[in-house]
């Protein structure tokens, strides 16, 4: 299908589109469009924008990535889908590896994925694990001993409270892009990014490439995610009211 560009809903649809596309071609799994129809309904009362309290997680987290001595992009089928040049781009300005971790994880489907993001450029993807997280049962605890598994910070697109807890556990710092902020995940993460992916890192290559040192330091030293987290809610809430009173 071709999106008609003056549709106001030009780049949802188009995003649809991706993911129907990818999940034909054995990248997205069928539970994956049943979460994006999730995230969207909490775009959706977002505004479908990036709000304050978001910004400021992703300047955060682009703290911690650049101060970070191994950090990792943790990445599945619907991020792959939909951000793939953008993986590569921020695998590129932190000078780390994307790693390929599942749910509903096969080889044959792994190996697409890290076929994809190299289609794009990437020069290190890391699909084949070699260890298992502990506090872990499903296949996401399957790692990489030069990715997750050793990893000082994580990147997890996309929900994931069962291996943020696990990684938590592990001593890991996990920063979470959800657009859920009630979710475990969210509340699980040290860092949460309440934004739709296909803004979240983007602003995070920007920030990893703006930000110094010794701004990223001072940054981490005054953030505070349950703030931001409460923030994002009262923005959601904030959305609604002025949607209530145009209707």
């Amino acid at each position: 299908m071709v999106v008609p560009p003056d549709h106001p809903r030009y780049y949802s649809l188009l995003y649809r589109e991706r993911l129907i596309e990818k999940f034909k071609e054995g990248i997205v799994v069928a539970q994956g469009l049943i979460a994006h129809g999730r995230g969207e309904a909490f775009d959706y009362i977002l505004g479908e924008r990036t709000v304050p309290s978001a910004l400021k997680a992703e300047k955060a987290a682009a703290a911690l990535l650049k101060l970070a001595k191994r950090p990792v992009v943790s990445v599945n089928g619907n991020v792959a889908a939909l951000v793939p040049r953008e993986l590569v781009k921020l695998s590129e300005a932190l000078g780390c590896p994307l790693e390929v971790n599942l749910f509903y994880r096969s080889e044959e489907r792994a190996k697409k994925i890290a076929e994809l993001l190299e289609a794009h450029g990437a020069r290190e993807v890391l699909w084949v694990p070699e260890e298992e997280l502990p506090n872990l049962s499903s296949e996401r605890r399957k790692v990489s001993k030069r990715g997750i598994a050793t990893a000082d910070v994580v990147l997890v697109a996309l929900e994931d409270g069962d291996r943020t807890e696990a990684l938590k556990k592990l001593g890991k710092k996990v920063i979470a892009i959800d657009l859920n902020p009630f979710s475990r995940t969210a509340r699980s993460a040290d860092i949460s990014i309440i934004d739709n992916v296909i803004r979240a890192i983007p602003n995070i290559i920007k920030f990893v490439k703006e930000i110094s040192y010794e701004e990223a330091k001072k940054v981490l030293e005054e953030y505070d995610n349950s703030l931001t987290l409460k923030e994002s809610v009262k923005e959601i809430r904030e959305w609604l009211d002025k949607m209530i009173e145009e209707m």
